[in-house]
């Protein structure tokens, strides 16, 4: 089960996992651990990512057709 987007989020914009975890300050493991869902980032964290990758918080957590289905 898929519980965070980061890796569709990274992939769409060309952006690298290594790239990303030296602007959270964070180790590639530990990124790589979120992108590939075996962890999940709190909701600090989550948002830093938001913020880095200048997309919604929303974009990182379900993309736009779930959002759609909840919102009919």
């Amino acid at each position: 089960m898929r519980l965070n987007r980061i890796k569709k989020v990274l992939d769409d914009k060309g952006i690298s996992q290594t790239w990303l975890s030296k602007k959270l300050d964070k180790s590639f493991n530990t990124v790589n651990a979120y992108v590939c869902n075996r962890s999940q980032p709190n909701l600090e964290t989550l948002l830093h990512i938001s913020q880095i990758l200048e997309v919604d918080l929303k974009d990182l957590i379900s993309d736009a057709d779930e959002r759609d289905i909840c919102n009919e």
